[in-house]
């Protein structure tokens, strides 16, 4: 018993000396900072359904579209005919001659009239109207009047006339209207609220007109691609629902609106491919939240009061082609990940208080791709002189949400040190790039009108 406690015990000291002796252990591997997640983007408050409902029953057997010299039975004929000559005795200016084919029975055959099947009456009816630079005049054309009497209608442009007049809530019984072009015309007063009832728009163009006064909140909120509103008379500040516009392409152009831009823009990171600001009143900073706009190629706050460094955040806008942020207030070092975007093709920086700019940036302006003309850049030529930037520079500078301009809701893409420090390497220049196709741009110069 006692021998065998004893070769026990000897055991265990043998087992702690050949331990307390042992070689070292490895180090244990170097621990590595845990990947951060970007903030996720901001979910819209507005679910809407992708693709859109049809019009009509899909499984409905339409009738073939008819010749317009032999539609057959009309839709509407007589009510349509009725209004078509109405509005034929007011025109007193119709240089193209529409007015010249507005005879007979038979619409279809109406210079700026298209026929179509009706799905519910399964009838040849009135489906578009196109009235575009027509340049009609006279002094009692009104609009509402005519189009209601056009029930049948899907598509009414009717850009660069005189026509006029409130437009009615009942605009909202065209079952089928989902396009509605009214720019360039003489409509005047607060902003025509019940367009907003025809729930099936997909395509609203308001611009050059004389609206005024503060737009509705609900303006975003219906289930449009297409939103022109610019070169009004629009004031005071931008609704926070415009996080909800679903649309594809949105100009506030060339109005008066007043404000910071709303923060909730970032909620149309899906669907936003262009937007226009320019030429309003805007002020404050630039909300970090415009990083999350993945898709969107066009992005011009240009001509504001706006104030600020550029947000990190901008360095997200992996798409971007056009960017404006000139004839601001903007100042500080513009963001090296800005000038890294793929797509980078024209970024105007110029007329602002920006101090500094990095390789990537310089590269960028000698492709001609970056402009940072009339700047506080020391170094690079015509530039704001030393004692218009002290003045600026003079007064206290701050954002209210300062905190946030170093948020970047995105994974930046990585260069070598080598090129990062490399500022002779070449980018091709901006005549060596294929030029981008912008929709919005078009829009924001006014077509002739008699």
């Amino acid at each position: 018993m006692f021998r065998t406690l004893l070769i026990s015990a000897l055991l265990i000291l043998c087992s702690y000396s050949l331990h307390s002796h042992a070689q070292p252990s490895a180090c244990p591997p170097t621990r590595r900072c845990p990947i951060i997640s970007p903030p996720p983007p901001p979910s819209p408050l507005i679910c809407r359904i992708r693709p859109r409902r049809p019009l009509y029953p899909p499984t409905l057997h339409l009738m073939p579209r008819r010749p317009n010299n032999n539609p057959g039975p009309l839709s509407n004929r007589a009510r349509i005919l009725f209004i078509t000559q109405e509005l034929k005795r007011n025109i007193t200016y119709d240089p193209q001659n529409y007015t010249g084919t507005w005879v007979g029975n038979n619409y279809c055959l109406f210079k700026g009239f298209c026929c179509d099947t009706v799905p519910d009456l399964n009838i040849t009816g009135l489906a578009r109207i196109t009235f575009n630079g027509a340049r009609f005049g006279g002094n009692f054309l009104y609009f509402y009047r005519f189009i209601m009497n056009l029930p049948d209608i899907a598509i009414f442009h009717a850009n660069s006339n005189n026509f006029t007049g409130p437009i009615n809530p009942n605009i909202k019984n065209l079952r089928y209207l989902y396009e509605l072009d009214l720019s360039n015309n003489r409509f005047l007063g607060g902003f025509p609220s019940n367009v907003l009832g025809a729930t099936n728009l997909t395509f609203v163009d308001l611009r050059f007109n004389t609206y005024n006064g503060r737009i509705p909140a609900r303006v975003f909120n219906i289930d449009t691609d297409v939103l022109f509103i610019n070169n009004n008379g629009f004031n005071q500040k931008i609704p926070v629902t415009l996080g909800n516009t679903p649309a594809l392409y949105l100009t506030l152009a060339n109005n008066k609106f007043t404000g910071e831009l709303p923060s909730t823009i970032g909620q149309t990171w899906n669907t936003l491919l262009e937007v226009l600001f320019l030429n309003n009143r805007l002020n404050g900073c630039l909300p970090y939240e415009i990083g999350y706009l993945k898709k969107s190629t066009v992005f011009d706050v240009g001509g504001n009061l706006l104030t600020g460094p550029i947000p990190q955040s901008f360095g997200c806008l992996a798409k971007m082609e056009l960017l404006s942020l000139a004839n601001n207030q903007f100042y500080g070092t513009i963001p090296e990940s800005l000038c890294k975007l793929p797509n980078a093709y024209n970024f105007s920086l110029s007329y602002n208080f920006f101090t500094q700019v990095g390789p990537w940036c310089r590269r960028l302006i000698r492709a001609r791709r970056l402009d940072v003309r009339r700047n506080c850049i020391t170094g690079l030529p015509q530039q704001k002189s030393p004692a218009e930037c002290s003045r600026f520079f003079a007064r206290p500078r701050s954002c209210s949400r300062d905190s946030t301009f170093s948020i970047v809701p995105c994974r930046l893409g990585t260069t070598s040190l080598e090129e990062d420090q490399d500022e002779e390497m070449v980018l091709p220049t901006i005549d060596e790039m294929a030029p981008p196709s912008p929709r919005t741009y078009g829009v924001v110069h006014k077509p002739p009108r008699h």
